[in-house]
């Protein structure tokens, strides 16, 4: 089993920044890839950033040079800087984890990020 949980979340104007984090704690020693997702009102969960246990990252085109995800492994916990915020990024933003060897998918409860005008 493993837990996560984000902080981070909050209002900020369109051009602002914010970063998100999301602990992880249990099994940790089994997570191979760890992720942010978003989910917009009325819309699908989509893919913002995910980053493999060797620090390999992969971006949504959409985020591409505005995100950026990293991972404290001492610390168990993976961050999200988001630049250049856009009223269109307001969602709830949730953390993933996928396990070894089993592909388990883990999930955060949450954090929400509004981006005002």
């Amino acid at each position: 089993q493993v837990q996560l949980v984000e902080s981070g979340g909050g209002l900020v104007q369109a051009g602002g920044s914010l970063r998100l984090s999301c602990a992880a704690s249990g099994n940790i020693f089994s997570i191979n890839l760890m992720g942010w997702y978003r989910q917009a009102p009325g819309k699908q969960r989509e893919l913002v950033a995910h980053i493999t246990s060797d620090g390999k990252t992969n971006y949504a085109d959409s985020m591409k040079g505005r995100f950026t995800i990293s991972r404290d492994n001492a610390k168990n916990t993976v961050y999200l800087q988001m630049n250049s915020l856009k009223p269109e990024d307001t969602a709830v933003y949730y953390c993933n984890a996928i396990v070894s060897p089993t592909m388990l998918q883990y999930w955060g409860q949450g954090t929400l990020v509004t981006v005002s005008e």
